[in-house]
């Protein structure tokens, strides 16, 4: 996005804060919410991830947020933009009057290992490369309205394609829509001095999983 969510790179935001002995949840709640999201998902009503929804909050109030008020707020949004609940209900906690009982798709016998089952991303289709290892590549100079992958600091920029992961579908068309528009996905390496400067170590270099329509020839 070009938006507060592509941090990545930009200036003034200060030093990441590392937090020892970080718990995995800070509150209880947080854990809540990730159940919620993924009982939800199982039941098939919500197919899409929860990104374009999160990309949406406002900057001020992305930023004033915690990462699972986030999640949170664009559950919310995903429950009011599918008409299973509306902000009245969720609002007061009850269902609203003359609204038909749903069963709950998700079992608890279910619920318990429903976390370790992770769906592959590669795809198994036959899809030619447009490019190949060790060639050098420009990270297109693209600035989209919806969401992308292809981080702000890195376009315009040339770096060398290290490795071909595979086929995936392309993500700024299949986030809002099931729209794959498999492509291979490549391992590209830019220097930090090609993408900060001659400030950056010479010896330092950062890997993106970038797209075919993310990059030109150079």
């Amino acid at each position: 996005m070009n938006g507060i969510h592509d941090m990545g790179g930009m200036h003034g935001l200060g030093p990441i804060q590392v937090e020892k002995n970080e718990p995995v949840f800070h509150a209880r709640w947080e854990g809540r919410v990730i159940a919620m999201r993924r009982a939800l998902a199982a039941g098939g009503k919500i197919t899409l991830g929860l990104r374009e929804a999160i990309e949406s909050i406002p900057a001020a109030d992305y930023l004033r947020m915690s990462y699972y008020e986030r999640w949170f707020t664009a559950l919310i949004e995903q429950l009011v933009a599918t008409g299973l609940a509306t902000r009245a209900e969720i609002g007061s906690g009850k269902p609203a009057k003359g609204s038909v009982k749903v069963i709950p798709s998700l079992k608890p016998a279910d619920a318990a290992t429903l976390s370790f089952r992770v769906s592959g991303a590669m795809l198994e289709v036959k899809v030619a490369p447009r490019f190949k290892a060790g060639q050098r590549v420009r990270a297109r100079q693209i600035n989209p309205t919806g969401h992308t992958r292809l981080p702000r600091y890195a376009r315009g920029r040339v770096g060398v394609i290290e490795q071909d992961r595979g086929v995936q579908t392309f993500p700024d068309t299949n986030l809002t829509a099931p729209v794959e528009k498999a492509q291979h996905v490549y391992s590209v390496r830019f220097t930090a001095r090609e993408l900060w400067g001659e400030q950056a170590s010479p010896r330092d270099s950062v890997y993106l999983d970038l797209w075919d329509d993310y990059l030109e020839p150079v």
